[in-house]
């Protein structure tokens, strides 16, 4: 979910509105899973930190200072609830098997995970800003870099006869397309 999203629907539950709670807990409920499943929990317990997660979110749900960050704050709470049941277990498990103790979680952690899907929602939206301001570009300058982007790339005389442009206009053409699309990205605070 987009955190822009998640902070509009933290403050629709905050004043009453079932229907933002609900989507809020279907949007962020596989994010809570990924933590809880990280520690290996049995069943029974998984389900336990996974219902006191959600119970201490709607008990802090007004005092929650940053509501776009609610995911963080699951995440960690998930984390928190998950190391509170391990310790209370203590478990000991008897293995012959040396490796077995030896074995390094080869799974991310849900912290990394939690920042790298924060990272590439960040990087979606400056895509999706970096469309929109090429959409404003010129006509000639949207032809132009759409051809130059072609994979595998047309060589400057093949555009110069796509586009009825000169081949020595071509270079300094798309340095100035570039230079704008990067000037209305910078305006926008996108880069």
């Amino acid at each position: 979910m987009d955190r822009a999203d998640v902070g509009a629907l933290v403050q629709s539950a905050v004043d009453g509105d079932a229907a933002a709670w609900k989507a809020l807990v279907e949007g962020m409920s596989p994010l809570v899973w990924s933590v809880v499943r990280a520690h290996r929990l049995n069943d029974a317990d998984a389900h336990e930190v996974y219902q006191t997660v959600w119970f201490r979110f709607a008990q802090h749900l007004g005092r929650i200072r940053e509501p776009e960050k609610a995911g963080s704050w699951l995440a960690s709470t998930a984390r928190h609830e998950c190391l509170k049941v391990l310790k209370s277990l203590r478990r000991l498990t008897v293995t012959s098997d040396p490796q077995l103790l030896d074995r390094v979680s080869e799974e991310r952690t849900p912290e990394q995970s939690l920042l790298d899907s924060e990272e590439a929602a960040a990087e979606s939206e400056r895509i999706r800003w970096m469309w929109q301001e090429f959409e404003e570009l010129g006509d000639r300058c949207r032809q132009l870099l759409r051809v130059l982007m072609a994979s595998p790339p047309p060589s400057y005389q093949e555009v110069s006869a796509a586009l009825g442009i000169a081949v020595g206009s071509i270079g300094p053409l798309r340095q100035r397309c570039l230079r704008r699309l990067r000037a209305r990205l910078d305006a926008r605070g996108a880069l």
